[in-house]
């Protein structure tokens, strides 16, 4: 097998791969911190073998044919209610409070954004269009689409900046999420309410996924198919405790297709995807 590079982030998936892989295969490692700017080289140039992206990045580099196939390998997920906050300053909003308001956040096409309008949507009816989004980043894919209700914030402030000075309704964070004593959920008891929303619906919250080159799934498809046995074998060196927020192959197919949906919905696709177009190539690959 070929050498190959490959990017990852800090996730206890990752560090097992790694630390489970980098004798087996011969992987160059390289660092990029925080890990969600390999994205968009990954995407636009395969700058790298293999790296992490973010699912909402894999769902639009299928839709414009970047040179890129996304694995079916979760390796970060979250459950995302708690995502999305406000100010107790100045508001005191539920989810349904937030039609016609401004909300914060790095990028439209962030994926932690993308589940929270998709639960906005399906579990509260408030739809992305009924909001304007105010944000600082444009996609990691060239040419994708963002609605017209997607702003850039003039001055480049930051969700926190301007959750913070009142200039949005409310904000979406992930691992950035603020420790101020004014920060409060918009939707109540988030834990206890995303716990009961999984054991409903089975939706798993994915945030990242592996994805390889085109150019590296032609010359060493081998190498692709270890990759698949490497991350199953460091996922099942994990604490099993708890709900499996990490799936792979087709125990993915509808937490994608619910997601798939509401990207659709939320203009973040020029066609409505299925779980097949974005990771149809990829579980062909890892057979």
């Amino acid at each position: 097998m070929s050498r190959a590079s490959i990017v990852l982030g800090q996730t206890a998936i990752a560090k097992a791969f790694l630390e489970r892989s980098a004798g087996p295969l011969d992987l160059d490692v390289r660092e990029v911190k925080p890990v969600h700017r390999a994205f968009r080289p990954m995407v636009e140039e395969a700058a790298y073998d293999v790296s992490e992206v973010a699912i909402v990045t894999a769902i639009q580099a299928a839709d414009h044919g970047r040179p890129v196939i996304a694995l079916p390998i979760a390796i970060a997920a979250r459950l995302q209610h708690r995502s999305l906050v406000q100010n107790s300053l100045f508001s005191a909003l539920g989810p349904a409070d937030l039609r016609g308001r401004r909300v914060g956040v790095r990028a439209y096409s962030q994926t932690t954004g993308t589940w929270v309008r998709t639960i906005l949507e399906t579990e509260y009816g408030v739809m992305s269009r009924d909001i304007e989004w105010v944000t600082q980043e444009a996609p990691h894919v060239s040419g994708a689409p963002e609605p017209a209700n997607v702003v850039r914030d003039p001055a480049g402030a930051s969700p926190l900046d301007l959750l913070r000075e009142g200039k949005v309704d409310a904000a979406i964070f992930g691992n950035d999420m603020p420790k101020d004593d004014w920060v409060r959920p918009v939707i109540p008891d988030p834990e206890a309410t995303a716990r009961a929303s999984l054991e409903r619906t089975g939706v798993v919250q994915i945030n990242h996924v592996v994805s390889v080159s085109r150019d590296l799934a032609e010359r060493d498809p081998d190498l692709v198919r270890e990759l698949w046995h490497g991350f199953a074998e460091a996922k099942a060196a994990l604490p099993g405790d708890g709900p499996d927020l990490l799936p792979r192959g087709e125990d993915m197919r509808h937490s994608v297709e619910t997601l798939l949906g509401s990207v659709h919905n939320q203009g973040l696709t020029t066609r409505r995807l299925s779980f097949d177009d974005v990771f149809g190539e990829g579980c062909r690959l890892v057979g």
